[in-house]
C-alpha cells in the first residue's frame, strides 16, 4: 500500500468509516503481529496484545500528526500496548535487582545470527515475562538500559541483569538445539 493510500485510508478511519478501518486492519495485522509476538508467550497472548493495541490505536488516531511513518506509529502503540500488559502481568514474576557495577553482560552478540526467525521467536518466547520485555527492547527495539528502567518500573541495574539473564539462557538453549 502507497503511503498517500495509507493516508487516505487514516482520513477515511477518523470520520469513522468501518469499511476503511477494516483495511487498515488487515493491512497492518500480519506485521503487528509479529510485534506482539516478541513480546509475548505465545500466539494466543500476542493476538491478545495486537487486538488491545488496535483498539488503543483507533481510539488515539486523531493523536496521528501524518508526520512520520504511520506503520511506525503504530508499531510504537502495539509496543507500549503489549509492554502495559505485561507490566500488569510481571507483578508476579521474580526478576534480579543488583547495582550497576555487578553486571557484566558478556556473551555473543551474534547470537541470533545463524537462527531462522521462527527459531528464535520460539527461544525468545520461552523466555520468563521480564526477560523477554528487556531483551526485545534492548535487541529489537534499540533502547537503552535507563529507558528500559523507566518504561518496565525497574532499575537500569536489572534491566542489565536481566538481559544479561536472557542472553544467557538463549545462549545455552541455542547450544542445545546445535548439539542435537
Amino acid at each position: 500500500m502507497k503511503n498517500e493510500e495509507l493516508k487516505d485510508i487514516v482520513r477515511l478511519c477518523l470520520e469513522g468509516n468501518q469499511k476503511a478501518q477494516f483495511e487498515l486492519y488487515q493491512h497492518l495485522a500480519p506485521k503487528m503481529l509479529g510485534v506482539c509476538m516478541r513480546y509475548a508467550s505465545c500466539r494466543d497472548e500476542a493476538e491478545d496484545f495486537m487486538q488491545e493495541g488496535f483498539i488503543r490505536m483507533f481510539g488515539k488516531l486523531n493523536q496521528y500528526k501524518f508526520e512520520g511513518a504511520f506503520e511506525g506509529w503504530v508499531r510504537r502503540v502495539m509496543v507500549n500496548t503489549s509492554l502495559e500488559l505485561l507490566r500488569r502481568n510481571m507483578k508476579h514474576t521474580n526478576h534480579l535487582d543488583v547495582d550497576d557495577d555487578a553486571v557484566q553482560i558478556g556473551g555473543d552478540e551474534n547470537i541470533i545470527s545463524d537462527l531462522s526467525m521462527q527459531e528464535l521467536m520460539t527461544l525468545v518466547q520461552s523466555l520468563s515475562p521480564m526477560y523477554r520485555a528487556v531483551f526485545n527492547l534492548y535487541v529489537f527495539e534499540g533502547y537503552k538500559h535507563h529507558e528500559i528502567a523507566k518504561e518496565l518500573g525497574v532499575t537500569e541495574g536489572t534491566s542489565k541483569s536481566n538481559l544479561s539473564a536472557a542472553r544467557k539462557i538463549l545462549q545455552s538453549k541455542v547450544q542445545k538445539l546445535y548439539a542435537s
